[in-house]
């Protein structure tokens, strides 16, 4: 390894198992010192099957894992959905470690409906979660950069999101879901707009690979190769050097950017920009808007497909 992130501390959520376990051992591999977040709930955020007294035990489990292989890490078994759970975060970094240098955040799970069967409930805890989740330790790693920066400490601080290409081009039987992971693309862009003053660089990534919540969704595609010397295209490890360089200070000038990340491909995404136009210089009648509109997406690019489209 190269010692990447040597000297820094990052910040994992969600991150007892999948793509958050592969960035916390990615991290510590390249020198960080890693809080591996996590609260040790099941696949839908019920219990995870140990009970409360055991929750955070997935957190401290890849903390020990860190440690054997001589990294460092620090177990974080709070809501980062609640204020006090993700102001607990941010101070787990500064108490144990002194600093805080990168947020990934991670944390989500899954309640599949399609749209007429999707109840308020399963709504709101999947836009929690993911939204919110999200939100809530950014604000609170936010402040602490700004405070650093005011003091004259600039920081060369990171947040990397995890968003979807759920969110980016919707998906069949996960309208909470690819709703959530929408508003972290929108929330991703607003921090780096407002942030960056402070030395602080957000960006986000659309990752596909194997975990609990797509090896169910898409068992086929998922599937770990046969061949033990095979490339395991959809291993969660293959996301997680692309997530170490946007934590790292290496990746300076870069923000308000959507990776997508999946076996060995990266791909820049490029998002909602102005396409064909039409101004008449005055209001349109209901009949002239459509013909316009219609001649409009004759010239436009088509919209690819909806994931699990048939």
């Amino acid at each position: 390894m190269t010692g990447l992130c040597e000297g820094r501390v990052a910040v994992v959520t969600g991150a007892g198992r999948g793509l958050g376990r592969a960035h916390a051992l990615a991290l510590a591999a390249e020198g960080a010192r890693v809080v591996v977040n996590d609260l040790g709930v099941a696949l839908d955020g019920g219990d995870g099957g140990d009970g409360a007294a055991d929750r955070g035990s997935p957190a401290q489990d890849v903390a020990e894992e860190i440690r054997a292989l001589g990294g460092e890490a620090v177990a974080h078994g709070g809501d980062i959905a609640t204020a006090d759970g993700a102001a607990s975060l941010v101070a787990t970094a500064l108490d144990t470690y002194g600093r805080f240098d990168a947020l990934v955040n991670n944390a989500g799970f899954l309640r599949d409906r399609m749209l007429i069967n999707l109840d308020e409930d399963d709504w709101d805890a999947v836009v929690r979660v993911h939204l919110k989740g999200h939100f809530l330790p950014l604000r609170h790693a936010a402040a602490h950069w700004r405070a650093e920066a005011k003091a004259g400490r600039a920081p060369a601080a990171r947040v990397v999101n995890t968003a979807s290409g759920a969110g980016l081009l919707g998906s069949v039987g996960q309208g909470n879901y690819s709703a959530a992971k929408a508003g972290i693309v929108g929330l991703t862009l607003v921090a780096a707009a407002e942030l960056g003053r402070y030395g602080v660089q957000v960006n986000a990534i659309a990752p596909a690979a194997r975990t609990r919540m797509t090896e169910r969704t898409f068992a086929e595609t998922m599937a770990a190769p046969d061949a033990a010397d095979a490339f395991d295209a959809m291993a969660p490890g293959n996301v997680s050097p692309l997530v170490v360089w946007l934590a790292s200070a290496d990746s300076a000038g870069v923000t308000g950017r959507v990776f997508e990340a999946e076996a060995g491909r990266i791909t820049v995404m490029e998002g909602w920009r102005p396409g064909p136009t039409a101004d008449k210089g005055a209001r349109w009648t209901p009949a002239e808007a459509g013909e316009a509109a219609r001649k409009l997406l004759a010239d436009a690019e088509p919209p690819r497909p909806v994931y699990g489209a048939s």
